[in-house]
């Protein structure tokens, strides 16, 4: 079992910067692949990025792209989401997920989840 544990989330204006944290318990962090995904009030969870258990393959949803970058220490047991340029479509809260599944950019395969944290974007 895995416990995940976001930070790192708060308000910040339109073009800024924040950076999530990912914290994981136990001694099986390398074997999942590592989810962010986010959702606003009255939307669906959608994916954001993911990144392999390796750290070398990543993927991001259109919208994100060039603008986040997801990255893991796996000494750490830690998942990292730097979003960059933020703009006014970007809050929600922001959740990070694990998944040992091939399919990683739909939220029904991943298994574990952190309660997530709120990203707010000021004009």
């Amino acid at each position: 079992q895995v416990q995940l544990v976001e930070s790192g989330g708060g308000l910040v204006q339109a073009g800024g910067s924040l950076r999530l944290s990912c914290a994981a318990s136990g001694r099986t962090f390398s074997s999942y692949t590592m989810g962010w995904f986010r959702q606003a009030p009255g939307k669906e969870r959608e994916f954001v990025a993911v990144v392999s258990r390796t750290g070398d393959t990543t993927n991001y949803a259109d919208s994100v792209k060039g603008r986040f970058a997801v990255s893991r220490d796996n000494a750490k047991n830690t998942v990292y989401l730097q979003m960059n340029s933020l703009k006014l479509e970007d809050p929600a809260v922001y959740y990070c997920a694990a998944t040992t599944s091939v399919v990683v950019t739909q939220r029904e395969t991943y298994r574990y989840w952190g309660q997530g944290t709120q990203v707010t974007v000021s004009s």
